[in-house]
């Protein structure tokens, strides 16, 4: 069974779906290379018009890094320097991007909704930015240009999950829906960005990365997550 599917709509919308379910989409290095492989594959495809990020199990879109995974110190690093990679990539992603924001969000899976450039939200919800428990710098790089910096401060620092309600109210979801209907609200957002000049739609997305100093935020927490990893705490490795 593949960690990662990948379907291509008509229109140029690319769907990649996380296939872990028994571990709630939790990333090990193996899922972290495939996420990181199809993103950077996309990066150079011309035909490319949206990408939405989703899920094979309602239960989760994903609940973080996968801490059960058995690691040596090189190889701790090494999925660090994953997870930052991916973190990057989905900034670099020259189309819009699109979460199907269900079930736990955590950890990482929160990095993930807050990354992509648009997010759908589904009525079980469990969203948290659960870094500051185990010592993690993750979170205000790309948090705070979507919430504001109190309630960037009071989720990371708290890491106190939040439903689909609440998260709503802070304006964190362009559409909701049921659990079960989320990644189609997201395809049908999708399918109305592709009726929008394709070079407009590209150039829009150069524009708003470089007005928000995206790359040099996410480069800054990058690095400090790395960092931990090599010489702090670490994650867990199994």
């Amino acid at each position: 069974m593949t960690a990662l599917l990948r379907e291509r709509l008509p229109d140029g919308i690319e769907v990649l779906r996380i296939n872990r379910p028994d571990k709630r989409n939790a990333l090990d290095t193996a899922t972290l290379r495939l996420l990181n492989t199809a993103l950077a594959e996309l990066a150079a495809d011309a035909d490319l018009r949206a990408v939405v990020v989703s899920t094979t199990s309602t239960t989760a879109l994903c609940a973080g890094a996968d801490v059960g995974e058995e690691l040596d110190a090189a190889g701790g690093v090494a999925r660090m320097e994953a997870f930052a990679d991916l973190y990057r990539l989905i900034d670099e992603t020259p189309v819009p991007t699109i979460a199907v924001c269900v079930g736990n969000c955590v950890g990482a899976g929160a990095e993930i909704v807050a990354g992509c450039d648009l997010r759908v939200g589904g009525d079980n919800l469990k969203l948290a930015w659960a870094g500051a428990r185990l010592g993690v710098p993750v979170g205000p790089a790309r948090l705070t240009q979507l919430v504001g910096l109190s309630r960037a401060k009071d989720l990371v620092f708290t890491g106190r999950p939040i439903g689909l309600d609440e998260a709503a109210a802070y304006g964190l979801f362009q559409r909701t829906a049921s659990a079960d209907e989320a990644e189609t609200a997201a395809i049908d957002l999708a399918t109305a960005i592709t009726r929008q000049s394709a070079t407009g739609v590209r150039e829009l997305k150069v524009m708003f990365r470089e007005l928000e100093d995206s790359a040099r935020r996410i480069s800054y927490e990058n690095e400090h997550l790395v960092a931990f990893q090599k010489h702090g705490t670490g994650l867990p490795q199994g």
